[in-house]
């Protein structure tokens, strides 16, 4: 193993997964990879046997600002080097191999990964070579695989796009998290209680009740159900919670037609008796 440089560690956060290139054909790729990374926050890369050697200059000029990623980059002659102080580790490939591992989508493993990293553990995506990605052998010494769910007619991603998507989904888990959320602004407002949306719901449905929304009668439960479905899969926070009441509120405020009706057969009614 050739160590070029020892990584920078993050201040503060979950550690994000190292990206692992192994036997990499193209600078270009690897300078690509590298610019993605900076794109979403991951900041180690490490490479496996890079067919043109290292440092390689079409590398740097392909990263774009990713510079600082290359200026870190880890050489290693075998991947069992490159990834033994990890404990989470997943091998990206499309191909069929006869090893039974969890295969994971993306965002589901970028999930996993998140999960490892606030626990403490050291992560990482494996990534093959142009043109015929992992060996099975290789995929063996991962701990789960992650597949890219693209048509089948067209199957074949460039290395770089393929770590874009999984550093995308990286950093959608990065922004849910408050202490990690852009410009390390926090997030407005905490997600609703259970009794805050339980109460929300109460509230609606018997505004609905009062407008006759729910006819017929016989349907109401499954009604209910529809609509509380609809704001359940919202997540809603505990400002959006208190909007939407206020919303409720005000409209409660206004006259309904049956209101409106009662009003004007009170006033003919009235009318009646002034003659």
């Amino acid at each position: 193993m050739t160590d070029v440089a020892s990584p920078s560690q993050a201040a503060s956060g979950p550690r994000p997964p190292v990206i692992v290139l192994v036997e990499t054909q193209m600078g270009e790729n690897i300078g690509a990879a590298a610019r993605a990374m900076a794109n979403f926050g991951l900041r180690e890369l490490r490479l496996v046997k890079p067919r043109d050697g290292w440092p390689n200059d079409k590398a740097r000029a392909a990263a774009s600002r990713g510079d600082a990623i290359i200026d870190e980059v880890r050489l290693f002659d075998r991947l069992e080097d490159a990834i033994a102080d990890l404990e989470l580790v997943f091998a990206t490939t499309a191909r069929p191999h006869d090893i039974a591992k969890e295969v994971e989508s993306p965002a589901v493993a970028a999930h996993s990964l998140m999960q490892a990293a606030r626990d403490g553990a050291a992560t990482g995506l494996v990534f093959g070579r142009e043109k015929w990605g992992l060996t099975s052998d290789e995929v063996g010494l991962c701990d789960r695989i992650v597949t890219i769910p693209v048509d089948p007619v067209f199957a074949s991603l460039n290395i770089a796009q393929a770590v874009l998507v999984n550093a995308y989904e990286w950093r959608r888990q990065v922004v849910g998290d408050p202490s990690w959320t852009p410009f390390g602004e926090k997030e407005r407002s905490p997600q609703a209680s259970k009794g805050d949306v339980l109460s929300f719901f109460d509230h609606l449905e018997g505004a609905l009740d009062q407008v006759e929304f729910f006819r017929p009668a016989a349907k109401r439960q499954l009604m209910v159900r529809n609509l509380r479905q609809i704001f359940q899969k919202a997540r809603l926070s505990e400002q959006e919670v208190r909007t939407l009441r206020g919303v409720i509120a005000a409209l409660e405020r206004r006259p309904t037609r049956l209101d409106q009706a009662r009003a004007e057969l009170e006033a003919k009614l009235r009318e009646g008796d002034a003659t």
